[in-house]
């Protein structure tokens, strides 16, 4: 059975995508357009009660939440595709430790930068300058930590690319790339290189091919 992936124009659903080729498994995408608010129609609700994507369906089995997906298939294919998890306990506590910092020290400001450059305009809202500043510092502090990290070890978890590393991949094109972020990643050195390498998988560039959402 082929698993469809809902919403591969936006950023968490590419989190998916990119774990199921990395992962070797086969899937298919269905269009989801938020700016008409598909997402919000009974027959989407019933697949996400709270009308967010991604969700993916495998068989009669349906999953929400871009981090708990990634991880679910991670594990159920653990032999399969690239190792995302590690492959010791310790390396599989590192992994989930830095999945868990990606999900609450960087992936909440990034977002804010998101909502507030990227799509503020797109919905006719004034961007907040003020948000715009605080999170472009609280992003800076979190990505100090990150060069701490990476100059004693090529990737997040240890040296080898896992979820910890993938989960970065979307927001943070978004980052380098419409909202003009990318000197954030470019002034330090190791998380330059950090980016440059996982960026340039095959994986991510197969997710690249789906388009963004404008």
């Amino acid at each position: 059975m082929v698993v469809k992936v809902y919403g591969p124009l936006y950023a968490s659903p590419k989190r998916v995508m990119v774990c199921l080729i990395e992962k070797q498994i086969e899937f298919e995408t269905v269009h989801v357009d938020l700016f008409t608010g598909e997402n919000h129609t009974p027959e989407f609700l019933k697949l996400q009660p709270f009308g967010s994507l991604p969700v993916i369906q495998d068989g009669d089995y349906t999953l929400f939440e871009s981090r708990a997906i990634i991880r679910y298939y991670a594990e159920k294919y653990k032999t399969q595709g690239t190792d995302l998890l590690g492959k010791t306990i310790e390396e599989q506590g590192l992994v989930q430790q830095w999945l868990e910092v990606e999900a609450h020290n960087f992936h909440p400001p990034v977002n804010n930068l998101v909502i507030q450059i990227m799509f503020s305009p797109k919905f006719g809202i004034t961007r907040d300058e003020k948000v715009i500043e605080e999170s472009e510092g609280k992003l800076a502090k979190v990505l100090d930590v990150y060069e701490d990290r990476l100059s004693k070890s090529k990737y997040l978890a240890g040296d080898f690319f896992s979820l910890a590393d993938l989960s970065h991949l979307p927001f943070t094109d978004y980052l380098v790339g419409p909202c003009g972020k990318g000197y954030m990643m470019k002034e330090r050195k190791h998380v330059s290189a950090w980016w440059d390498d996982i960026s340039s998988r095959p994986s991510w560039k197969k997710c690249l091919e789906y388009g963004y959402p404008f």
